[in-house]
C-alpha cells in the first residue's frame, strides 16, 4: 500500500464530506479596511477568506494534476519541487506529483533565489509547480534552471510568460487515475534540512515512510473521523503535514489557517470547531499572553470541542504548559519529537497520558527505538548525558547525492540525532541541547537549553536564546539574548540578580537585549546569532 490509495478510500467512503478547507484571515482584515462600508458576507464576498473542497474534489484535483504531468513526461524517476505558501492547491499538487510515480520536493517558502537554485540543482528536480508570491525569486534564476527544468507551473490566477498555468492545464486533463506502478520501497519524497549549518541537505525518504507517519501519529492521538485538525505551520515542513496525516487516514477535516495571530487561531478554533489544534511555543506564549491581556475574551468563543494541544519543533517550557492548562483545564497536551530525517514528529513522543512528565520529550513512538549513547556509540549509564539516536519506519534513506554527510548520521539502522538528551528512571528522555549548540568554558559543558529553561520562568521574558561567544580566557562564554514581553521594565543588572539561582558556572556572562529570531518551524535560528554577535565583538576588538 502506498499513502496515495488512503486518498482514493477516502473519496470512496467520503467523497461529498469536507475534506478540506483555507481561511485566509489576513485577506479577510485588509479588505475590510478598504471595504468597511459593505457586509461582506451578505455581498458573497466571504467566500474570498475561506475556500473549501470535498474528497471528491481532492482526489479528483490530484489525478487531474497526476495526467498533465505525465503528459508532458513526468512520472517514475523525475522530482518535482513545491514552492508555495499554504493554500487549498498544496496538498492536491502534492499528492497528484505522487500520483504519477514521481518524487515529490517541498520548498521552504522563506528561500532567497540562490537556495531556490541550489535545492533545485541538489535534488535534481524536472519541474517546478509555485505561486504568486515567487515568481521575482523564480524569475531571477530563470535562465539558470530553465535548462533542467521539463516545466513549470504556476498556481495564480495571472499568467506568467515562463510557466504554465496550473488550474487552466489541469482542467483540460481527466479526473481519474493514472496508471501506477509505484511500490513501498519507491523513493517518494525530498526534503530539506533546516540549513543551520549552511545550505540545506536533501533528505530522501521512501513510500513505505510516508505511510508509515499516517498510523504513527494516528496511534498517539487516536484521531477519528469526526476529528477537526487545525494546521497551521507550515505544509512544506514535515511537522504540519505529518501531524495531519493521522487525520488523513481516516478522513478527518483539516483546516488550513493563513496566518498565526493569537485571534485568528482562536477564532478559527471556534468557527471551524477543531478539536486537535498544532502550536508551536511562541504561537502558544502569545494566545496566552492576548488572553491575560484581555485582547482575547474566551467567553465570545465555542472550544469546549478543543481536545488535544500538541507541541513540537523545539523543548517546551514547563510553566508554558502549567499556565495553559489553568485556563484550557479539560485539553490533552502532547509534546512530539521528531526531525525531517525520522519524517518529522512521532519517533519520540511524551504521550497525552503523561501530563505528570511535562519537561521531557517522552519515550519512543509507534514502532520506534531510541537509546543515548556516547562518542564511541555506546550506551551511557542511566541520568547520563550523551546522543539521542533513533530507529524506526520513518528514518531516511539517505541525504541524496552526499554520501559523507549520509555515512556520519547513519549507523546501521540507527539514525544519530546530533540532539543531546539524558533519561530518567522511568525511562522519559529530555532534551539537553543540541551537540553543536554546547558551549564549552573553562572546560565545563554549558548546554544552553538548561539555562533558557530556567530564564523562560522570569515572567518579564518573552523568549531567550543562549549562545556561546569566544573569550580569550575561558574559550567561550555564555550569552544570553533576551526577548522581553510588552511592557516589561528589565535592566541587565535584573537578569544578572534573576540568575542567581542558577549555578555560578552556568550564569550568562554577557547579557543582550533582542528580538529572538526563529524560523518557520518555530526553532531558534543560533546560527544566525552567533554569525552576528561574533561579528560584534570581532568590531568592538578591532576598536579597542
Amino acid at each position: 500500500m502506498i499513502i496515495t490509495e488512503i486518498l482514493e478510500k477516502n473519496h470512496q467512503q467520503y467523497g461529498d464530506e469536507i475534506s478540506l478547507i483555507e481561511v485566509n484571515p489576513e485577506a479577510r482584515e485588509k479588505d475590510m479596511s478598504v471595504w468597511k462600508e459593505y457586509d461582506l458576507v451578505e455581498s458573497g464576498m466571504e467566500d474570498r477568506y475561506r475556500r473549501q473542497m470535498t474528497w471528491a474534489e481532492f482526489d479528483q484535483k490530484a489525478n487531474r494534476f497526476a495526467n498533465a504531468l505525465k503528459a508532458r513526461g513526468i512520472g517514475k524517476g523525475k522530482k518535482v519541487a513545491i514552492l508555495l505558501m499554504n493554500c487549498l492547491e498544496w496538498l492536491p499538487i502534492y499528492f497528484g506529483i505522487l500520483k504519477t510515480g514521481a518524487v515529490v520536493v517541498p520548498m521552504n517558502f522563506r528561500y532567497a533565489s540562490d537556495e531556490i537554485e541550489y535545492c533545485l540543482g541538489l535534488a535534481q528536480c524536472d519541474s517546478i509547480v509555485f505561486g504568486p508570491e515567487f515568481i521575482q525569486r523564480v524569475e531571477a534564476i530563470w535562465d539558470h534552471v530553465s535548462k533542467d527544468l521539463i516545466c513549470a507551473y504556476f498556481v495564480g490566477k495571472e499568467d506568467v510568460p515562463f510557466a504554465i498555468n496550473y488550474e487552466k492545464e489541469t482542467q483540460n486533463y481527466p479526473d481519474t487515475a493514472v496508471p501506477l506502478t509505484v511500490t513501498e520501497e519507491d523513493d517518494a519524497a525530498i526534503y530539506f534540512s533546516s540549513g543551520t549549518t549552511g545550505f540545506p541537505k536533501a533528505i530522501l525518504h521512501s513510500h513505505k515512510g510516508l505511510l508509515s507517519t499516517c498510523y504513527t501519529e494516528n496511534a498517539h492521538h487516536g484521531q477519528t473521523h469526526d476529528d477537526v485538525f487545525l494546521c497551521i505551520p507550515p505544509l512544506y515542513h514535515t511537522g504540519a503535514k505529518m501531524h495531519w496525516f493521522g487525520s488523513f487516514l481516516v478522513g478527518g477535516k483539516a483546516i488550513l489557517l493563513r496566518g498565526v495571530r493569537p485571534q485568528w487561531i482562536i477564532d478559527t478554533a471556534s468557527k471551524e470547531q477543531a478539536t486537535i489544534v498544532w502550536l508551536l511555543v511562541p504561537w502558544a506564549q502569545d494566545i496566552l499572553d492576548a488572553i491575560d491581556a484581555g485582547k482575547i475574551n474566551l467567553e465570545d468563543y465555542k472550544l469546549d470541542q478543543w481536545r488535544l494541544m500538541h507541541i513540537g519543533a523545539q523543548p517546551v517550557p514547563q510553566h508554558l504548559i502549567k499556565r495553559w492548562h489553568t485556563i484550557f483545564p479539560n485539553q490533552q497536551y502532547d509534546t512530539n519529537y521528531g526531525l525531517s530525517e525520522s519524517l518529522g514528529p512521532g519517533c519520540v513522543h511524551l504521550g497525552v497520558e503523561n501530563i505528570s512528565k511535562v519537561g521531557a520529550i517522552g519515550i519512543p513512538g509507534y514502532r520506534w527505538e531510541a537509546k543515548i549513547v556516547d562518542n564511541n556509540g555506546e550506551d551511557v549509564k542511566q541520568g547520563d548525558v550523551g546522543e539521542l539516536v533513533v530507529k524506526g519506519p520513518g528514518v531516511m534513506r539517505c541525504y541524496y547525492r552526499d554520501p559523507e554527510a549520509t555515512a556520519a548520521c547513519l549507523k546501521g539502522d540507527w539514525l544519530y540525532t546530533g540532539d543531546m538528551a539524558m533519561q530518567d528512571e522511568d525511562g522519559f528522555i529530555y532534551l539537553v541541547d543540541r551537540k553543536k549548540d554546547v558551549i564549552i568554558t573553562g572546560g565545563e559543558n554549558l548546554y544552553p537549553v538548561q539555562i533558557e529553561d530556567f530564564l523562560r520562568t522570569d515572567e518579564d521574558i518573552r523568549d531567550v536564546a543562549v549562545i556561546g561567544l569566544p573569550d580569550p580566557r575561558l574559550g567561550e562564554i555564555a550569552a544570553a539574548i533576551i526577548e522581553l514581553r510588552e511592557g516589561a521594565e528589565c535592566s541587565e543588572e535584573d537578569i544578572n540578580e534573576y540568575c542567581k539561582g542558577l549555578p555560578r558556572y552556568k550564569r550568562p556572562r554577557k547579557i543582550i537585549f533582542a528580538n529572538v529570531p526563529r524560523n518557520a518551524t518555530g526553532k531558534i535560528e543560533k546560527p544566525l546569532l552567533r554569525k552576528r554577535y561574533n561579528a560584534e565583538a570581532l568590531v568592538a576588538k578591532q576598536t579597542k
